[in-house]
């Protein structure tokens, strides 16, 4: 992995809009901060080598150094990732009724890993209002407060940091596939320090085809409704085509392709839709909203999962053959246009003297690419 320091990420990411704003770089010094989705250097740093340009998702993301070091192998490019098996699931009997997002999968996972102290503290979104807001929970019970979907680009990862700054040593992340990548890239000690330890215990990752850039979307929506007056913000799975905001019992809706303008155009380039580099990973199940989808891709969240199910946390089937099929064909156009788009502008692979976005095998950029 080729580092560099705050200067080239603010050049090569930040200076281009290709910053989603994960919050892998903040709080680990003072010159990083967000705000409202927009992260900033607020002072100058002569750092030669710095973890912030280290952990972005968005600059010299090796995928075969990092397939390896999770998996095995290197970087094959399938739809999917590396995975264990895949099921459909929802919250069982164990888990509080709350105002679930599809199945309360998510809420159920990281409920028991705290309760059954596989995690110590358990980094989720919250939000005020319709802002997402990161947080640090140590309160199997409070996990149930994060439990709605967010779809503004969220810092989640700044609270990561502000853990391990707090020295909790087990630590459950819930993250957007973009914010999975950057903890892989922070748990490979990248800056190879001696004293390095890994505190993330589990990780368990979102289903993503693009988020909101909050800084467009407030006064897009306070056109359509009070913004202090929304409850609930949700999309449906295909084929609705519609985001739903909710006011208390009242609804609009808002057609997506109004909100796809509001994309930012950092998404585009986003190769991973189901969290690949993820312990276990959680979307909606189409046509079944009550219900999600769940990866289980390593040794660890199989047996996370095969407890919470044998202690009622937790409910799982088989996944039906027309969903699995629809899934792998989603995954897999979206790899292959944030593909294509990038070799295109030539960010991945680029000369060992220039900065890339990407780096892998040119054998596999070809066959996802066609």
């Amino acid at each position: 992995m080729k580092i560099f320091g705050p200067n080239e990420l603010l050049e090569a990411v930040i200076n281009k809009n290709l910053c989603i704003g994960c919050g892998a770089c903040i709080h680990l010094c003072p010159y990083f901060r967000s705000y409202k989705g927009k992260t900033a250097m607020l002072f100058p740093c002569t750092l030669e080598e710095g973890r912030c340009f280290a952990y972005c998702p968005k600059i010299e993301v090796d995928l075969d150094e990092l397939s390896q070091q999770y998996f095995g192998r290197s970087y094959e490019g399938g739809p999917l990732g590396n995975y264990l098996s895949i099921h459909t699931a929802q919250a069982g009997p164990k888990v509080k009724k709350a105002s679930f997002q599809a199945g309360g999968t998510v809420s159920a996972l990281m409920s028991f890993a705290l309760a059954k102290g596989y995690i110590d503290a358990a980094v989720l979104t919250d939000k005020e209002g319709i802002l997402p807001v990161p947080r640090v929970i140590t309160d199997a019970d409070e996990v149930l407060t994060c439990s709605s979907s967010k779809y503004s680009a969220s810092p989640t990862l700044s609270a990561l940091n502000q853990a391990m700054t707090d020295e909790y040593t087990k630590i459950g992340v819930v993250a957007t596939p973009c914010q999975v990548l950057s903890v892989a890239q922070m748990r490979m000690n990248p800056l190879e320090k001696e004293d390095f330890v890994d505190s993330v215990a589990l990780v368990v990752g979102l289903f993503c085809t693009w988020a909101i850039d909050f800084r467009t979307f407030a006064p897009f929506i306070s056109e359509r409704v009070d913004i202090t007056t929304i409850t609930k913000v949700d999309i449906p799975p295909p084929p609705s085509e519609i985001m739903e905001v909710y006011m208390g019992e009242e609804k609009i809706e808002i057609p997506l392709n109004e909100i796809r303008e509001l994309v930012p155009e950092t998404c585009s380039y986003c190769i991973d839709m189901t969290s690949e580099f993820s312990d276990i990973s959680v979307g909606v199940l189409e046509g079944r909203p009550d219900m999600n989808t769940l990866i289980i891709r390593t040794d660890r969240g199989q047996k996370i999962v095969n407890e919470a199910v044998q202690e009622g946390y937790l409910v799982i089937e088989d996944i039906p053959e027309e969903n699995l099929e629809h899934l792998m064909w989603a995954a897999g156009n979206k790899k292959k246009r944030a593909f294509a788009k990038a070799k295109e502008e030539g960010m991945i692979n680029a000369e060992e003297d220039k900065k890339s976005y990407l780096r892998l095998q040119p054998k596999t950029v070809k066959e996802i690419t066609g």
